[in-house]
């Protein structure tokens, strides 16, 4: 099965994303991380899709999509993927969707991490990211066990420039009033599924896998 993970900046999709792939037996494909690894390795669309990045300017739909759909194809990705990151609009989903029927394939399930805004800041104050491998700790809510340290590989823990001041405002006013419409767009197919996000970590990992188990029971009894 496919499935996209949504939410906005600090609903904890990079902690939940971790521990769904290995319960949901699927491929993590993060677009930031597929930007990056076609970037190092130079491929033709890296190349391209870093010539738009360099300028400031947003990678078009076509070389984004692209990317997604060969990367779904690779043979670590045969029984599925959670996708992060992508699509954010409504154009993007109508081409993945697209993309995805000619080789026999669709986005079986969304998820939605939902967390109020006021939650979100007080979250995003308090986020640190691992320079080696991208893992999320929150002093407040998911500390390291040594300060500025991250337990899995030791890397120096650093607070994103984008997580504080007026960027942090701007991509969460981004996410409510554009991102949120594929809620819409996903769910005239019937595949979404919402999910508290304001929970503790296990909770929610819990909640999605039920509403998973729930939604798939209910599509084959359909």
């Amino acid at each position: 099965m496919n499935f996209i993970l949504i939410g906005a900046q600090g609903s904890g999709k990079g902690t939940q994303s971790e521990q769904l792939t290995r319960s949901l037996g699927v491929r993590h494909v993060a677009s930031g991380d597929m930007f990056r690894q076609a970037f190092d390795e130079k491929t033709e669309l890296g190349i391209k899709a870093k010539a738009y990045l360099d300028r400031g300017e947003l990678v078009p739909d076509d070389i984004t999509v692209t990317m997604v759909l060969k990367r779904i194809k690779e043979p670590d990705c045969a029984h599925g993927v959670l996708l992060d990151g992508f699509p954010r609009t409504i154009p993007q989903a109508q081409a993945l969707d697209a993309g995805l029927q000619k080789i026999g394939q669709q986005i079986d399930l969304m998820i939605y991490l939902k967390v109020p805004r006021e939650e979100l800041l007080k979250r995003l104050s308090g986020r640190y990211i691992c320079r080696a491998n991208q893992h999320v700790y929150n002093i407040n809510s998911h500390p390291p066990k040594v300060a500025g340290i991250c337990d899995l590989d030791g890397s120096e823990l650093y607070q994103r420039s984008d997580d504080t001041g007026e960027a942090v405002e701007k991509r969460l006013d981004i996410f409510f009033n554009e991102t949120v419409h594929l809620l819409d767009y996903y769910n005239a197919q019937q595949k979404v599924i919402e999910v508290n996000g304001n929970q503790g970590i296990d909770q929610v990992r819990t909640s999605i896998l039920n509403q998973v188990k729930a939604f798939m029971a209910s599509k084959n009894e359909g």
